[in-house]
């Protein structure tokens, strides 16, 4: 029987891939999804920007660009995304290099920490390093460091911004030429030994070379998160009237409401255009010259030598002055009844905590809308995940290709950009159905949907690259059918991978204010908004509660995360070393 099923699958390989009837009716339900909640909202996007009359007017979107503030906004927008991407590929690979190639002692519990900030939502990360470097912050106070009274907070200005985003993206600079190094061959690295080359000369004229293309990867995934991360722009760059294109979307649209989605759309596909132009750079820089190297990469470690507790203690005093400061700081005004209050056994109180969880309905609202929305975008994203890689990696086509490229472009431009195309496409009443779902939470979910498939599919996709078809094909020359294998065969076998994915989006989406800081209202508002709109109310200590919460929640999550992370496959939890 065994030979017989043999005959058959591979009798089948040799045949013409025609998809079964229910084949067929899953990839095209995969279409309308993917069509309905990415290609279409992009595409009239970009008829909004073009034709805004229903007629193309390109001198109207020159006219609009030419305008002063949109000049010093995308000059702005590129200083701070090119100055922080050069910090973030600074910081990163020293990261990397430490805890690949050397024999740097507790490196699990670094990696956990250095990791932590990317997990932790952009806007609490920058509300903890405004309270942490105010004049008036208490744990500045304790340790005798306080600043004086008067003059602008330091951050607020260019170089804050840049010094921010450099330390939030330079975790996704470490994964990725973590990823690269563990990919050398040592035989490379024992023959420069054998022929005397001294460590420095090892890391600089061998190693990196050949780590270049995860190098400029992590480069273009820093550059990318720069452009679009709202929350630190907003949170440094509005006080410091520095705007970037993001924040000018950002209050034009406050100002000006759906009046100015024209203009919006101009700006969008300028940030959009930014956006590719730069992961173009990227990748062509790490693409030239072939350094391409035989072998699989085994074990490779540079002693310290003598060294070792001076690199430790260097790099365990990075993690507290980036990450456990500015968060003392935020628990420390979130305990205080006034911004600035000295934290003692006097003043101590949880009043914050207790409005924020109870009392301040607005917010317990906000907390309970972001946790449905997540659920429901967990759930639906797994199942989506698992028929839609499926199709990736073992039918493939173009059909399928173009798919997974919309469900990768929706999740890689500006979660603004994605905003925007959002308020566009469903500001008037749906077709058939006569309403509208904007300003409502179905937008946000609709939002959530398109932006983080990409997120949940990477997982599915490593999943299912590791399984052997051959259990699936000889379910179908045994008969069983397209769901039928899915249920019985494929998802048992992927379903640890489709949870990872789940993890990864719950962890984004719950304290997501990128896409949804357009698309809250009076009826329907996300938590991650909350934070910016207290702080700019002069609710610091309110929303440093928030803020501690949310930390909460991201740790919680992080945490049992890891506890699993041995049924999962390897390299889907990032903080892991």
């Amino acid at each position: 029987m065994a030979l017989i099923a043999m005959e058959g699958i591979q009798e089948r390989r040799r045949l013409p891939a025609l998809l079964p009837k229910a084949e067929w009716m899953v990839l095209g339900l995969l279409v309308i999804f993917v069509a309905g909640l990415s290609f279409a909202p992009l595409l009239r996007l970009a008829i909004a920007a073009i034709a805004p009359a229903g007629v193309i007017d390109f001198g109207h979107v020159a006219e609009l660009l030419w305008k002063k503030k949109v000049l010093t906004a995308s000059t702005n927008t590129l200083v701070v995304a090119v100055l922080s991407t050069m910090l973030a590929m600074v910081l990163g690979t020293i990261a990397a290099a430490l805890t690949v190639l050397t024999d740097m002692r507790f490196k699990t519990a670094w990696v956990f920490a250095f990791v932590l900030p990317l997990m932790i939502p952009p806007q609490v990360t920058a509300l903890a390093w405004v309270q942490a470097f105010s004049p008036s912050s208490p744990v500045l106070g304790l340790l005798g460091l306080s600043l004086h009274d008067g003059g602008r907070h330091p951050l607020y200005s260019p170089g804050g911004i840049i010094l921010l985003l450099g330390f939030y993206h330079a975790p996704l600079v470490f994964l990725t030429v973590r990823a690269a190094l563990r990919r050398l061959p040592a035989e490379l690295v024992e023959a420069a030994r054998a022929a005397g080359a001294t460590s420095w000369t090892l890391i600089f004229t061998i190693i990196m070379p050949l780590a270049r293309a995860g190098l400029f990867a992590g480069a273009a995934l820093a550059f990318v998160s720069s452009i679009s991360n709202f929350g630190i722009q907003a949170m440094l760059g509005i006080p410091a009237r520095y705007p970037t294109l993001i924040t000018l979307i950002y209050q034009q649209m406050n100002s000006y409401g759906p009046s100015a989605l024209a203009d919006m759309a101009v700006l969008a596909l300028l940030l959009s255009t930014l956006t590719i132009v730069g992961v173009a750079i990227s990748g062509w820089l790490g693409q030239r010259n072939d350094v391409r190297v035989d072998g699989i990469g085994r074990s490779l470690e540079i002693r310290l030598g003598r060294w070792r507790p001076v690199v430790e203690a260097a790099s365990w005093l990075f993690i507290v002055l980036t990450m456990a400061l500015p968060l003392s700081a935020l628990v420390a005004t979130s305990l205080v009844t006034g911004f600035g209050q000295e934290l003692s056994w006097k003043t101590l109180t949880l009043v914050n905590y207790a409005n924020a969880l109870v009392h301040q309905a607005s917010i317990r609202n906000a907390f309970l809308t972001s946790l449905l929305l997540t659920s429901v975008t967990v759930v639906i994203l797994m199942a989506v995940s698992l028929f839609m890689a499926y199709f990736i990696v073992w039918k493939r086509g173009p059909l399928v290709r173009m798919l997974h490229l919309f469900s990768e472009l929706a999740y890689a431009l500006p979660g603004i950009i994605l905003a925007v195309a959002m308020i566009l496409f469903f500001l008037k009443p749906l077709p058939v159905l006569g309403f509208s779902i904007y300003g409502t939470v179905w937008i946000i979910l609709a939002a959530y949907l398109s932006s983080f498939l990409a997120l949940a599919l990477r997982p599915v996709l490593s999943g299912f690259a590791q399984v052997d078809r051959a259990m699936e094909e000889a379910a179908q020359v045994a008969g069983a059918g397209f769901l039928a294998r899915m249920r019985d065969v494929v998802i048992p076998l992927v379903a640890p991978a489709a949870v990872a994915g789940g993890v990864m989006v719950f962890m984004s989406a719950l304290n997501e204010i990128q896409v949804s800081i357009l698309l809250v209202s009076s009826n329907a508002r996300t938590i991650g908004p909350m934070v910016v709109f207290l702080e700019e109310g002069g609710s610091s200590t309110l929303a440093a509660a928030v803020g501690c919460l949310m930390i909460a929640a991201v740790l919680i999550l992080m945490l049992v995360a890891t506890r699993f992370s041995r049924h999962l496959p390897k390299g889907v939890i990032p903080w892991q070393n």
